[in-house]
């Protein structure tokens, strides 16, 4: 059993380079599977090539009606975990039917990611306030440019300042299939970096090896946490009701562009999707952004 896992979770990192996380989650929820398999077979041993569709179907019933029930969608999650991994036993052999191919997931109804109005928006920007201090510097920028290019956590903080083209309104973040994107700045954001790169980051540094864009109180490279504390203290000063995170603001980004007309291209390039599919939930939100501001 373990060197079957272990080959399809080698297989999962070598052939689609998934991240120790998803590794981690595709072996906890088949270790799980093969743990309902043995101990209703009695046995310390499973037998893949034994399991039947009912047995399958026992486990979903299982998850759905133990005292704790799965969210449908972390049921969605461990059935597409084993259809990939019987899929693989089957390919390489292992076994000569997969017992998987009938096997229905659970419906899960999606939900619509949460979106600030403009107001809203607006209160959060201006939450830093209109000081000179070199945090007040750095997270006036950090904020507009978050909102403005509807960037990723990963990607700000990992901006570098050879990232910034100011003369040309651009920064330049590579995607995740490691191909450099351009996103374009406005002149509000220009002026607001141009602020910090001259008055904020220089006393912000400590190392001048450092390169990074965004630095912490440290002087070294702005992190996820950090930025998310940043976040989440500056929404609270704003009085926003509820939780806004650093994809607030790029879903936020998404749905104002698009009720400002933007094409949903244009959205898709911005944000680095690789599928317009992807892209396409933001136009179910366009009235969802009516809301009154709190």
């Amino acid at each position: 059993m373990e060197e079957h896992l272990l080959g399809f979770l080698t297989y999962l990192e070598q052939e689609y380079q998934y991240s120790e996380n998803t590794i981690a989650a595709y072996r906890n929820d088949l270790s799980q599977f093969i743990q309902f398999i043995e101990q209703r077979s009695h046995s310390d041993q499973t037998n893949f090539s034994a399991v039947t569709q009912d047995r399958i179907n026992d486990y979903l019933a299982f998850m759905k009606h133990k005292d704790q029930p799965y969210a449908s969608s972390t049921i969605a999650r461990k059935v597409a975990a084993l259809k990939s991994f019987f899929n693989y036993l089957n390919s390489k052999g292992i076994i000569d039917e997969n017992p998987t191919i009938e096997i229905d997931s659970p419906k899960v109804k999606k939900r619509l990611p949460q979106t600030l109005t403009f107001t809203e928006v607006e209160r959060l920007l201006e939450a830093p306030g209109h000081g000179n201090s070199p945090k007040t510097l750095r997270d006036r920028a950090l904020l507009t440019t978050l909102y403005e290019t509807g960037m990723r956590v990963t990607e700000i903080v990992s901006l570098q300042v050879a990232d910034v083209d100011l003369n040309r309104l651009s920064l330049s973040s590579p995607t995740r299939q490691g191909i450099s994107r351009e996103i374009p700045l406005n002149e509000e954001t220009k002026a607001l970096l141009v602020e910090y790169l001259a008055e904020g980051r220089p006393h912000l540094i400590k190392n001048e090896r450092e390169t990074a864009l965004f630095l912490n109180h440290r002087g070294e490279q702005l992190t996820r946490q950090g930025l998310w504390l940043i976040i989440k203290g500056y929404a609270r000063e704003a009085g926003l009701q509820n939780e806004v995170t650093p994809h607030t603001l790029r879903h936020s980004f998404a749905v104002h562009r698009i009720s400002k007309g933007s094409k949903l291209e244009d959205i898709q390039r911005l944000l680095g999707h690789a599928n317009i599919s992807t892209t396409q939930i933001y136009t179910q939100m366009e009235t969802t952004d009516k809301k009154v501001s709190t």
